[in-house]
C-alpha cells in the first residue's frame, strides 16, 4: 500500500484557487448540499456550481440546477428516471441515472471541487473518485474516511482534502502554521446530544422523536440519532486519528453544549488553540471552498459579549458505549470500522423506523464487531463485502431477543 502524506503539512505549497471555482454538489438536497448552494448564492462571483446530484429528490435538483445553470446533474434512485419534474430541466443539461452516474459527477473534467454531502458508506465511491482524479476533495462523508481512511488517505495530496464537519475544519484551522510533532492531543467537542446526562434505564425509553431533537444544530435524521447516541463522535475520533494522524487515544472527546467552541489542538507547551463560532455549517462549508483564502462571513456573527456562558463535560462512554464501541474499532483498524459503521447504519435506521429501541443500536454494533474477524484493508472491494456481510449480520441480530 501506498505510503502516507501529511496532507495538512504547512510547509506544502498553496496553490490558489481558480475564480471562480467549479464545483460538483453530491446530495445537494440535503442539510450540507442545501447550505453549500447557499454559500454559492453568497458568493456568486467565487462559486460556480456545474454539476448536482440527488438520491430521489428530483424536483429539488431541477430547481437548483436551473438557478444554478448547472451543466451535469445525476439521480443516484435510477427507478426515479419517469419523473415528471425531471423533464423541466435546462436544454443542454446533461442527466444520469444510477450510482456511477454520481460518481462520475466526481470525474469531471470542468470540476475543480467535489463537495461529498452523501450519506453513509455509500458515499466512499465518489471520495475515492475525486481523489483519483485529483479534485480537491471537501467532504462531508465521514463514513467514507472511517471504513475506507486506508485506503484514501494515501491517495490524497496536500490541500486536496478538505473537512466539512466543524469539528475538523476546526482543527484544521488550528493547526494551520503549526507543526505536527509539536501537537499534545486533539480535543473533539460534542454538544451531547438531547440525551446528556440521563441514565441507561431512561435511554431504554426514549423514541426517535425524542432523540432527533437536537439541543443546537440542524442536520439530517441519520445524524441526529448518531449524535444522540454519541456514535457521531465515535465516527469522529476515527476520522481525526486518519486525517490528522494522531493515535485513536490522544483524541479527546469533550462535552461543549452551547456548541461554540468547535475543537481544540493542545500543543506540547501546554498552550491550547481552539476555533470559536456560531452553530451554521456553512462556516466550515465556505472554509472547505475557500481554502487557503477566507472570504466574506456567510452566517451571523456571534455577539460573544451577550452569549451565554461556555461550559465543558465529560463523555460518558460507559452510559453512551457507541462511543466506547467505536473507539474500540478504531484502535483494532483494518476492516473492523467498516463492519462497526454497517451496523451503525442498519440499526441507527431501524430505531427511525421504530422497530427497536434506543440502546438496541449498541447492541447491534457490538455483536456485528464480536462476530468480524480481522483484516487488514487492501480494497475498496473488500470493503464492499465487510459492508455487505456486516449488514446482514445487523438485520439477524436485530431480531434476536
Amino acid at each position: 500500500m501506498t505510503s502516507r502524506i501529511n496532507i495538512f503539512e504547512d510547509t506544502a505549497p498553496r496553490a490558489e484557487r481558480p475564480r471562480p471555482v467549479r464545483v460538483a454538489v453530491l446530495g445537494c438536497s440535503g442539510s450540507i448540499g442545501t447550505q453549500t448552494l447557499d454559500v454559492a448564492r453568497r458568493h456568486p462571483d467565487k462559486v460556480r456550481v456545474v454539476a448536482l446530484s440527488v438520491n430521489t429528490s428530483c424536483a429539488a435538483l431541477v430547481a437548483a440546477a436551473r438557478e444554478f445553470g448547472a451543466a451535469h446533474v445525476a439521480v443516484a434512485d435510477s427507478s426515479r428516471a419517469g419523473d415528471p419534474a425531471l423533464e423541466e430541466l435546462s436544454d443542454g443539461c446533461e442527466l444520469g441515472l444510477g450510482e456511477d452516474a454520481v460518481t462520475a459527477l466526481a470525474e469531471l473534467p470542468d470540476v475543480d471541487i467535489v463537495v461529498n454531502a452523501l450519506v453513509g458508506f455509500a458515499g466512499i465511491h465518489a471520495g475515492y473518485a475525486a481523489l483519483a482524479a485529483d479534485k480537491v476533495l471537501a467532504y462531508a462523508n465521514k463514513e467514507s474516511i472511517v471504513c475506507g481512511g486506508d485506503l484514501l488517505m494515501p491517495m490524497a495530496r496536500p490541500g486536496r482534502l478538505i473537512p466539512v464537519d466543524s469539528e475538523h475544519s476546526a482543527i484544521f484551522q488550528c493547526l494551520v502554521g503549526e507543526r505536527r510533532s509539536d501537537v499534545h492531543c486533539l480535543w473533539l467537542t460534542c454538544s451531547g446530544g438531547p440525551f446528556y446526562g440521563k441514565t441507561r434505564e431512561e435511554l431504554a425509553r426514549v423514541s426517535s422523536s425524542d432523540a432527533l431533537a437536537h439541543p443546537t444544530w440542524d442536520m439530517g435524521a441519520k445524524i441526529t440519532i448518531d449524535s444522540a447516541s454519541l456514535m457521531n463522535k465515535g465516527l469522529e475520533v476515527i476520522e481525526a486519528h486518519h486525517l490528522f494522524q494522531v493515535p485513536i487515544d490522544d483524541v479527546r472527546v469533550l462535552v461543549q453544549r452551547q456548541s461554540k467552541i468547535h475543537s481544540m489542538v493542545e500543543f506540547s507547551d501546554g498552550v491550547v488553540k481552539a476555533q470559536l463560532g456560531g452553530s451554521d455549517m456553512r462556516a466550515p462549508i465556505q472554509y472547505a471552498l475557500s481554502y487557503p483564502e477566507r472570504w466574506e462571513a456567510s452566517v451571523e456573527r456571534v455577539d460573544w459579549g451577550s452569549c451565554a456562558p461556555i461550559t465543558f463535560g465529560e463523555a460518558d462512554e460507559s452510559t453512551f458505549g457507541c462511543l466506547r464501541l467505536a473507539k474500540e474499532a478504531g484502535r483494532a483498524g483494518g476492516v473492523l470500522p467498516c463492519a462497526m459503521n454497517a451496523a451503525n447504519e442498519v440499526a441507527n435506521l431501524a430505531f427511525r423506523q421504530g422497530s427497536c429501541g434506543f440502546l438496541d443500536i449498541e447492541r447491534v454494533v457490538e455483536g456485528v464487531m464480536s462476530r468480524t474477524a480481522p483484516e487488514r484493508v487492501e480494497s475498496l472491494g473488500q470493503l464492499l463485502e465487510v459492508d455487505a456481510r456486516s449488514r446482514a449480520l445487523a438485520s439477524q441480530i436485530l431480531t434476536e431477543v
